[in-house]
């Protein structure tokens, strides 16, 4: 039991699946995490009332977990945010669930469940659509995928209050950048929202989310992730306008980072350097009652990939020391702690006394990601994108798509989940592996991978808009500049800063090992789209003019 809320809680695992087999009750699962202000307010309220708590203790199995150190078991029972209450069977069939719950809701939600258990017990249960044995739609790719999501941009768009849709706002970095090159005054207007009421002016960074359409009712939980994706679609808005209105709020988020989520060396110097996953702050006018903000220093793969990914574009559009600086600080720790370069191995996150799981979709997507990003910025990180790409294809690709994890576990971690989003960043990230290395198997699999949902493009909307990019760089190719030069050179920088935030970049292009057909004369700089292939540029304003040429 725990003084905070009554509750005896176990952790996941097969043995509180067994205790429930063995008691013939429900399991109550609640799923939180340390930046769920909602979370938080049950747990002193509505877990905290004896009565409840005896209620729950005596009728149920109770088991606590965090959605980020288990997102395999979030994605199969979230029920739409958190905190999340799922009744399961012992089996790990699902029973019912609701969001947060105040004490007269859990009282209520109990006694319904207790009685769909005297009436029906564990055949009550069911599988979640997504994790029945029907695999995702196919179909073709066509430049139809792009034109319906694009449309999406247009329909879903509030004209009023800028952003997506009619209820509480999200800032959709992905939705932006997909915008920022099909619809970009939308994609601008956007972000001109989430500066002006998701900024945080006092501390840095950027809150989670609105809760109503004109941007109110602010949820002041500031997620690593959020905030990384959030930075790279502000310097991606930059890096297409140059205009500085854009550039600094990225650059005031960085400070966030690094000054308020940095770990240093983590708990006795084993994390390493990293940033840690969420900050918890209040609206401006409480934060003096605060003895301390909340923090989570927990150092996880995939959140600290996105977030060197977001450094490095920032260092790379802008020459920001400080970005650059954490960015490799945060990949030599990955490559320490989390990432076994020989195996490809990726471990969401280490503990002082507990190790998180190995093969999760997300973190490799993010980590071959930001290692594609890192060889073109820095000119290091290509064997590290391959080792984990290898291992990530080799392990979780099934019937031509990825499935989130290991296909084993107690409750439904043994059924297959195949999420769009982690497909399509998984799938993006193999062809930025492709343009940069020229090996073809990589741009095949993506191929493949996005195939896999095509026959259900109908029915997808903005919040997944980046798959109408992947579709689009299937279709068209991606833009590669082959730099002859070792990073850092004019040439190199000024190939960075072409508008286009999808482009791939091969320095050291004049080496002899560089893949063909990317070998350039040393000193220049050729652009490579489609079948295309410009003249060698020898300066910066050459290069911009050999883009023109290419993509005209």
């Amino acid at each position: 039991m725990t003084d905070e809320t009554r509750v005896e809680w176990r952790d996941w695992g097969p043995e509180a699946f067994a205790e429930a087999d063995e008691r013939d009750r429900p399991v109550l699962l609640s799923l939180s995490a340390t930046w769920c202000e909602g979370c938080h307010e049950m747990d002193a309220i509505t877990y905290a009332e004896p009565r409840i708590a005896a209620n729950v203790n005596e009728g149920f199995v109770p088991v606590r977990v965090d959605v980020d150190r288990h997102p395999r078991v979030r994605e199969r029972y979230n029920m739409g945010g958190f905190p999340t209450t799922a009744f399961l069977t012992p089996e790990g069939t699902l029973l019912t669930g609701a969001g947060y719950l105040d004490v007269d809701g859990m009282r209520q939600v109990l006694e319904s469940v207790r009685q769909m258990w005297a009436d029906k017990g564990r055949e009550a249960g069911r599988v979640p659509r997504a994790l029945d044995a029907d695999l995702p739609p196919r179909g073709e790719l066509t430049d139809g995928i792009e034109s319906h999501l694009a449309g999406q941009l247009e329909a879903k768009y509030d004209e009023e209050h800028a952003g997506w849709g009619t209820d509480a706002k999200f800032p959709l970095p992905r939705t932006v950048e997909f915008a920022l090159k099909r619809d970009r005054s939308c994609a601008l207007r956007t972000l001109d929202a989430v500066r002006d009421h998701l900024a945080d002016d006092v501390d840095g960074g950027f809150f989670r989310y609105a809760g109503t359409r004109d941007w109110g009712d602010i949820a002041y939980e500031k997620p690593l992730d959020t905030n990384a994706a959030v930075i790279r679609a502000f310097a991606n808005a930059f890096l297409y306008t140059g205009d500085e209105a854009y550039v600094e709020p990225a650059l005031d988020a960085v400070g966030f980072l690094t000054d308020d989520l940095w770990t240093g060396y983590g708990v006795g110097g084993s994390l390493g350097p990293g940033l840690g996953r969420a900050y918890y702050a209040a609206p401006a006018e409480d934060r003096a009652e605060l003895d301390e903000p909340r923090r989570d220093l927990t150092v996880f793969a995939g959140g600290n990939a996105l977030a060197a990914d977001a450094l490095l574009a920032v260092a790379a559009y802008t020459d920001d020391e400080r970005a650059r600086e954490y960015a490799g600080r945060i990949l030599d720790g990955l490559e320490r702690d989390l990432i076994d370069a020989e195996s490809g191995a990726v471990t969401r996150y280490r503990g002082t006394d507990e190790v998180g799981e190995s093969d999760l979709l997300e973190d490799a997507a993010r980590v071959v990601g930001v290692y594609v990003r890192a060889a073109g910025i820095l000119g290091e990180g290509a064997e590290v994108a391959r080792a984990v790409a290898d291992r990530a294809i080799d392990r979780l690709r099934v019937d031509g798509s990825f499935v989130d994890g290991p296909r084993s576990g107690a409750g439904l971690l043994d059924r297959s989940f195949r999420p769009l989003d982690a497909n399509v960043e998984m799938a993006s990230s193999l062809l930025d592996l492709a343009a940069l290395t020229g090996e073809e198997r990589y741009r095949e699999v993506a191929r493949e991978t996005a195939e896999a949902f095509a026959g259900a493009t109908e029915r997808l909307s903005v919040q997944v808009a980046g798959y109408g990019s992947l579709a689009a760089r299937l279709r068209r190719g991606t833009t590669v500049i082959a730099v002859g030069t070792e990073p850092g050179s004019d040439l190199h920088r000024a190939a960075w800063r072409v508008a286009d935030h999808e482009k791939v970049i091969a320095p050291n292009a004049h080496e002899a090992d560089a893949p063909a057909p990317r070998t350039v004369p040393a000193g220049t700089a050729v652009v490579l789209a489609g079948d295309g292939a410009s003249e060698p540029a020898e300066t910066p304003d050459e290069l911009m003019d050999r883009v023109g040429d290419v993509l005209a």
